[in-house]
């Protein structure tokens, strides 16, 4: 309870979800609970029961954690096996891909630091830079590092700075800004239509990437209404041998809306189920693409029209 006192992002919120621990304390809701898990379950939906926080949880595991009385990423052993992870995820980038029509398609499951995997997120939008089209697949994606959300988000912005975010620390009653990046490595994908797919489960990172495009007006969210986690931290705390504590100690402040998506989640723009996400989206992408072709198009825009054309076909004869 006194880490959640010292580091929460809200004080006050701090001190009632105390209170209300105190209370299952006091009453022995904890006495019987014998399994870690259930332990850190039940935990988990207390600390939630005030002001339903998301990020805010109790995790078990049943390997022994590093001794590490402060934050988790102070512990380099804890942080070589969280970089090795990484690696084994292929930096959060699952798949890549040139979808019929030259849409391209770009499956990302977390956002991972750009130290770790800046040059993997590169690569891929370099491999994107010549679609017509770009579909981001955020349907998976759990959230992640917002210094990644701004690097993949600089290729869809031209070379002027967009503020795209900003996180409040409690630490210091600090705000720092997140910017579009002036200069990056290869092509920028320029100013090409975008769509961005999510699911109940995208959340925290995630969520911002989705909601700082959209609020720019740069993209066409599809899919479900986000998990609505809006919360930042650097790294769990260790309590236990086989339990540690997320606590959010800062929180976004979207420098559009002067809001966030905490609670809330981020809202698609064409709202369907998860699973036809990436069909609508695929349909949307290549209407557009035979739009901007023209009536009578010639040369290589004919051929490209009518694997658009053909594509579109295939798409409505399976929803039919």
């Amino acid at each position: 309870m006194a880490l959640l006192q010292a580091h929460y992002v809200f004080p006050d919120i701090a001190e009632q979800i105390r209170m209300r621990l105190q209370e299952h304390l006091d009453r022995g809701t904890y006495a019987g609970i014998v399994e870690g898990e259930l332990l850190a379950a039940t935990l988990t939906a207390h600390l939630q029961q005030v002001n339903h926080d998301k990020h805010l949880r109790v995790r078990w595991y049943p390997e022994p954690l590093p001794d590490q009385a402060g934050p988790m990423h102070q512990d380099q052993a804890w942080l070589d096996a969280l970089g090795q992870q990484a690696r084994f995820d292929n930096y959060g980038l699952h798949k890549v891909e040139r979808l019929s029509g030259n849409v391209g398609y770009l499956d990302i499951r977390k956002f991972y630091p750009p130290e770790w995997g800046g040059e993997i997120a590169v690569a891929a939008m370099a491999f994107l830079a010549n679609t017509n089209v770009l579909i981001v697949d955020l349907r998976k994606c759990r959230g992640g590092n917002p210094d990644m959300v701004a690097l993949i988000s600089s290729y869809l912005f031209g070379e002027e700075r967009v503020h795209l975010n900003s996180l409040y620390w409690r630490e210091g009653d600090v705000t720092e800004q997140y910017w579009t990046l002036p200069y990056v490595p290869g092509k920028r994908f320029g100013d090409k239509p975008v769509y961005v797919l999510t699911a109940k489960d995208t959340f925290s990172g995630a969520e911002e990437f989705a909601y700082d495009l959209q609020t720019r007006r740069r993209a066409v969210v599809v899919g479900e209404t986000t998990g609505g986690g809006a919360h930042a931290g650097s790294s769990p705390y260790r309590l236990h041998a086989h339990f540690d504590i997320f606590i959010p100690t800062g929180r976004a402040i979207n420098p559009v809306t002067g809001s966030n998506w905490e609670g809330c989640g981020v809202i698609p723009d064409v709202a369907v189920p998860q699973e036809q996400a990436l069909k609508v989206a695929h349909q949307k992408a290549l209407e557009s693409i035979i739009e901007s072709l023209g009536e009578s198009p010639s040369g290589p825009f004919k051929i490209l029209a009518e694997e658009a054309h053909a594509a579109l076909k295939g798409l409505q004869t399976v929803s039919g």
